[in-house]
């Protein structure tokens, strides 16, 4: 392989899809593990939003993983456990 092969090696490989999140959905911010809410996005990231309430956080599209069932449940009881404490 020259050096003109390295850099361009994958060249031909297809891009993954850019996935298309829906306001509401649950997602997880895999650089850190944080679960959240889809708020929308603001420039080149989602932002994500605390089960609950609490600071949005922006979150690059490729560091977002869609939260697993178990996640899921998880984030609701933690949602109507807040509902439950507000006055």
């Amino acid at each position: 392989m020259s050096d003109d092969d390295a850099c361009c090696a994958g060249a031909d490989e297809p891009e993954a899809p850019e996935v298309v999140w829906v306001v509401g959905a649950f997602a997880v911010d895999a650089r850190d593990g944080r679960l959240g809410r889809v708020m929308g996005s603001e420039g080149p990231y989602i932002q994500l939003r605390p089960p609950g309430g609490g600071k949005e956080w922006d979150c690059p599209p490729r560091a977002v993983r869609a939260a697993d069932r178990k996640e899921v449940l998880r984030a609701k009881v933690r949602e109507i456990n807040w509902e439950v404490r507000l006055p």
